[in-house]
C-alpha cells in the first residue's frame, strides 16, 4: 500500500474549478514533483492536503490513516496536519524569534518536546541545512536563502510523514537558489518523502523520481524524469517544455 493515496479531490472557487477530480498515490521516500502552467491548481493541490484550503470531495490516506477531506471534524483536521509539514514561497518564519526559536517552536507547540530536548533537535538540523553559524540571527538579518534553508529545518525537524513544498525557490534572487535547491536535494537523500511544486526543470530532472504535469485542474502526464522530458506523450506536455526551453533560447512561444 501506498503512503499517501489522495483520491476525487476537487476545489473550486466560486465557478471555477481549480481541481476536478485527483487521483494520486506517492510511495514512501518518493520525492514527485509537479510541474504545469501558471493557475493550473499546483499549489492549491498543496494547500488542499494540507487543509489551508477545504476540498470540496476528496480523500486522502497518509500511513493507513484515512480522512475524508469534506468533512474532518477540528480533531481530524490537526491529525491529518501531524502527518504533513509545508515549506512555503515566502518562508513564513517568525520575525521576532531567531533561527534556533524559529525552528524549536514546532517541537515545542505541536510535539510537546521539553526545551532541552527541542534545542537539540533542532540544533541538528539547523547544522544539516548549513545554518549552525545563524543561530542567533532574525530572519531580518538573512538572506532569503537562509531564511529558506530555516523554513525547511523547521519543517524537517517535526518528522513529517509527508513534505510539502511550495515553489521553495520562486521568492530567491537568482543566485541564492542552488543553496536552497542542495538542501531540497539532502532531504530526498535522507529518505523524506516529498510533494514538489517547483519551475526548477533541471532540479526536477535531477532529485525527482516521479513528474505530474497538472492542465485545467487535471493529472494528464505522470511518469519518471526521463519519459516527461525525453519522451513525453502528451501534446500539451510537448507545448510547456518547448516553452520552457524557449525562455533559454531566446525563441517564439508556442500557442
Amino acid at each position: 500500500m501506498s503512503l499517501v493515496q489522495i483520491k476525487g479531490l476537487k476545489k473550486a472557487f466560486g465557478k471555477n474549478t481549480v481541481l476536478d477530480g485527483i487521483d494520486l498515490s506517492i510511495e514512501e521516500g518518493e520525492v514527485v514533483a509537479i510541474i504545469g502552467p501558471s493557475g493550473t491548481g499546483k499549489s492549491t493541490l498543496l494547500r488542499c492536503i494540507n487543509l489551508l484550503e477545504k476540498p470540496e470531495e476528496g480523500q486522502i490516506s497518509i500511513e493507513g490513516d484515512f480522512f475524508d477531506l469534506a468533512q474532518l471534524t477540528s480533531q481530524r483536521k490537526l491529525q491529518l496536519r501531524q502527518h504533513t509539514e509545508m515549506v512555503f514561497q515566502q518562508f513564513n518564519l517568525f520575525k521576532h524569534r531567531n533561527a534556533l526559536e524559529n525552528v524549536m517552536e514546532g517541537l515545542r507547540v505541536v510535539k510537546k518536546i521539553p526545551k532541552d530536548e527541542a534545542r537539540k533537535l533542532a540544533l541538528k538540523e539547523l547544522e544539516k541545512v548549513g545554518m549552525g553559524d545563524r543561530l542567533y540571527h532574525y530572519p531580518r538579518h538573512l538572506s532569503g536563502g537562509q531564511q529558506q534553508r530555516v523554513a525547511i529545518a523547521r519543517a524537517l525537524a517535526l518528522k513529517p510523514k509527508l513534505l510539502l513544498m511550495d515553489e521553495p525557490t520562486s521568492a530567491l534572487d537568482p543566485e541564492l537558489v542552488g543553496e536552497v535547491l542542495l538542501t531540497i536535494k539532502q532531504a530526498a537523500k535522507d529518505g523524506y518523502t516529498i510533494l514538489l511544486v517547483t519551475h526548477e526543470m533541471d532540479f526536477v530532472k535531477n532529485v525527482a523520481d516521479r513528474i505530474i504535469f497538472l492542465e485545467e485542474g487535471k493529472i494528464v502526464a505522470d511518469g519518471s524524469p526521463k519519459q516527461i522530458f525525453d519522451n513525453p506523450e502528451n501534446e500539451r506536455l510537448r507545448i510547456f517544455l518547448r516553452n520552457i526551453n524557449m525562455l533559454r533560447t531566446g525563441d517564439d512561444y508556442v500557442i
